[in-house]
């Protein structure tokens, strides 16, 4: 009896720590009016309370000048409540709210100028909506690891008071689901002050880490809209030359793959219908698993947790991915501290990892975040599962760089002799183990500068390489060499 007791007591004291609710939070609790979280902070769990109702005019009124705003983001992204948001910084002339969020999608009318001083964008990965803000110095962006967003709001450094999130309607019991996405949102959620739900027919119900109690809102909207779509297009003939050489070199049966959305991930999955026991556990995912789910290419069956199932965090695709995931048992969204923990990623077997990328130096310096001083997207999970699959405990993880050879519209190289100026290293040149172009694969791991050099220029366009080996003569002082 007495070990039981003592194994309670640890329990409670990690929980304690893991949730940042030690004793001056529940202590505090006396000393304040109650509010839903003094009685759980775990959104899953239903609560004696009910949520208002309303339109989304009224839901945002709630929100003052000060504030910080969280808002959820990708296919999840609550753009009706987004746009009442902004009409009603402008009619009740607010100052300094803070919007939070990953990427975002739909207009962002809170970071146009004509919301200087009302609102200012605050981005953890930065979407095209709001590019123009942050290089207008209108708007900011925090460079960091996918994987470390939650951290914080539980470090305290981001205190939203506010969180607009987009669900499901609810079942019988009560339960909604955050659907497409869940990345940081359960951690913005157990740190808000009020929670605000845009309640959308439309939205898939998902399991895993997505699932939460109506009792949470303290406003629901209810909308009936299609989500945002992306993908589904054709790619270029030199992005599907990188699929095919990913594909047929780099693959094989039984390995656990990451990789986001686009062409070039399209087109490697559009060619392993015929791999067996594929795995998929990463941060987000597209259309081109569904064939392979139904050709029975895609299985989970040999990843050690969570078995047969495929692992992600959010989505954003077509319909029929949106149809695919709903109701589906097969797929569980968890939270991007999990999806991308190194520790969980090194697990898989044969992890392969493909990202892309903006430009690549001769000594494999990978720039993803920015054009030279122009903020462009993020960190997001490149680094995350670069080095999840280079540790890989089974010593077969193969970390992937992609991109094409030129940059379509100036003929420039991608591959430079040095980065731009300004431009930010995401993925250091000792994260790189293969650059993929549409001309062929370098493989660096373990490889000199000149011999990086080397393997770079044979994949740059021909157009280029002359001027790529001069140049790297001049900065390495030696020729480049095999």
């Amino acid at each position: 009896m007495a070990s039981g007791v003592g194994r309670l007591s640890l329990v409670f004291s990690n929980f304690l720590q893991k949730t940042n609710w030690g004793a001056s939070a529940i202590l505090s609790t006396k000393n304040n009016k109650r509010n839903y979280f003094s009685y759980s902070k775990e959104i899953a769990q239903p609560l004696p309370r009910e949520p208002k109702w309303c339109s989304a005019e009224e839901a945002v009124q709630c929100i003052e000048s000060g504030n910080t705003v969280f808002l959820s983001g990708a296919a999840s992204t609550p753009i009706e409540l987004a746009n009442a948001m902004t009409e009603h910084g402008k009619k009740c002339k607010l100052k300094n709210v803070t919007v939070c969020h990953m990427h975002t999608e739909g207009p962002a009318s809170y970071g146009n100028p004509d919301c200087e001083g009302i609102f200012r964008s605050l981005s953890f990965f930065m979407a095209a909506n709001v590019r123009k803000a942050v290089a207008e110095g209108r708007a900011d962006c925090i460079p960091i690891f996918l994987q470390d967003i939650p951290q914080l709001f539980f470090r305290g450094i981001v205190k939203p008071d506010v969180s607009i999130i987009h669900v499901c309607p609810p079942d019988e019991h009560g339960f909604c689901s955050t659907g497409t996405s869940i990345d940081c949102i359960r951690a913005a959620l157990t740190h808000s002050k009020i929670i605000i739900a845009q309640v959308n027919e439309c939205m898939p119900r998902t399991f895993g880490d997505s699932i939460i109690h109506q009792s949470h809102f303290d406003y629901a909207v209810k909308v009936n809209q299609p989500l945002p779509q992306h993908g589904g297009g054709k790619g270029s003939p030199e992005e599907n030359q990188i699929g095919k050489i990913i594909a047929e070199n780099l693959i094989r049966d039984g390995a656990t793959l990451q990789m986001g959305i686009g062409s070039i991930p399209d087109a490697v999955l559009a060619l392993l219908g015929d791999y067996k026991d594929l795995g998929i556990h990463t941060e987000m995912f597209s259309e081109g698993v569904i064939g392979l789910v139904e050709k029975g290419a895609i299985t989970n069956n040999l990843k050690p947790i969570h078995t047969g199932k495929i692992v992600s965090s959010f989505l954003i695709g077509t319909q029929r991915l949106y149809d695919f995931i709903n109701n589906n048992p097969m797929i569980l969204m968890k939270e991007v501290q999990y999806t991308n923990s190194t520790a969980i990623i090194r697990m898989h077997p044969k992890m392969t990892a493909i990202n892309s990328c903006i430009e690549v130096d001769l000594t494999g310096q990978v720039v993803s975040d920015s054009i030279g001083t122009r903020m462009y997207s993020g960190f997001g999970g490149q680094v995350d599962f670069t080095r999840g699959a280079a540790e890989g405990l089974d010593g077969q993880g193969r970390p992937i760089i992609a991109l094409q050879s030129i940059n379509q519209k100036t003929k420039e190289s991608k591959i430079v002799p040095f980065i731009k100026q300004g431009g930010g290293v995401v993925t250091t040149r000792a994260h790189v183990h293969y650059v993929v172009t549409e001309h062929g694969i370098a493989e660096l791991f373990g490889k000199t500068l000149r011999q990086r050099a080397y393997n770079l220029i044979q994949i740059a366009h021909p157009d280029h390489r002359e001027a790529l080996e001069k140049a790297a003569f001049e900065r390495l002082k030696t020729m480049p060499c095999p």
